[in-house]
């Protein structure tokens, strides 16, 4: 099929990855492939503050992204947003980037109703799963970006606004000659911590040591973040244990504040022990 009204020519592996879709229902057949579309049009256009993955859809994060989407994602516009328009009131905003299948960022969410949250997604069954948590949850304080996380921190997010950042479990990319492909880069970190307010925070977390130390270096070097702790910090309340610490597997926690702070915007903290 061609492609949506003014949409790019589509590539051949996302026909493949579209055609399925067309026997779901034409409002889930709009919606799904615009997002695909939309994916497939940024990869061809170079963009590189992420990879895209193969995934399938689901039927209820098809049907997600065509009935939830209109509500909860966001359009892109190369302008500053009013976010506090966009949730109907004045709380801190927490942007988290990549946030995968959303279960970590609902419960969040969910845990902290007095923060405003806002996901940057670029994954279609990431999204869809994310928009189905939102429904289940009945979560007013989450909306979504499907997006390269550089434009809209760029051009949509005004310096000093944001009152915290998550980044947990980034791909640490193993192999050294794709280091350079890793999201936690002096060039992102000095973009984040300009979009931070004073005394706001950027938490990241790996599962990944060598990755944890590259991180903490990258950070340690940013001009304009300090160490809330001593190396690595103890896992803060609000994230979720994951599965693999659950079963033992070690997680690092960093959790730096953007400097000239009169009055912190404190994350929880807790005194489970960092993994070593």
């Amino acid at each position: 099929r061609r492609a949506l009204d003014g949409a790019a020519p589509r590539s051949e592996a996302l026909e493949d990855r579209i055609e399925p879709l067309h026997r779901l229902g034409r409002a889930a057949d709009h919606h799904a492939v615009a997002a695909l579309e939309a994916v497939d049009a940024a990869r061809r256009a170079g963009i590189r503050s992420y990879v895209v993955r193969a995934g399938r859809m689901g039927s209820g994060q098809v049907r997600a992204l065509a009935e939830l989407a209109p509500r909860y994602v966001l359009p892109f516009e190369p302008r500053p947003a009013d976010f506090s328009e966009t949730f109907g009131r004045k709380a801190p905003h927490i942007v988290e980037i990549g946030f995968g299948m959303g279960d970590a960022t609902a419960q969040i969410a969910q845990a902290r109703p007095e923060l405003d949250f806002i996901g940057i997604e670029v994954h279609p069954p990431g999204v869809g799963a994310l928009l189905q948590r939102i429904e289940e949850r009945a979560l007013s304080n989450l909306r979504i970006f499907q997006h390269d996380a550089v434009e809209v921190l760029e051009q949509m997010v005004a310096p000093a606004s944001l009152a915290g950042v998550h980044v947990f479990f980034p791909d640490p990319w193993h192999k050294k000659r794709h280091h350079k492909r890793r999201l936690i880069q002096a060039p992102f970190v000095a973009l984040l911590a300009s979009r931070i307010a004073p005394g706001g925070y950027l938490h990241c977390a790996t599962d990944w040591q060598p990755y944890a130390e590259q991180m903490l270096a990258v950070l340690s070097a940013e001009p304009g973040l300090r160490n809330r702790f001593d190396g690595y910090a103890p896992r803060p309340d609000y994230r979720p244990l994951t599965k693999f610490e659950n079963r033992g597997h070690g997680v690092w926690d960093l959790v730096f504040e953007r400097r000239d702070a009169a009055s912190p915007v404190n994350p929880p903290r807790s005194p489970s022990p960092s993994a070593r």
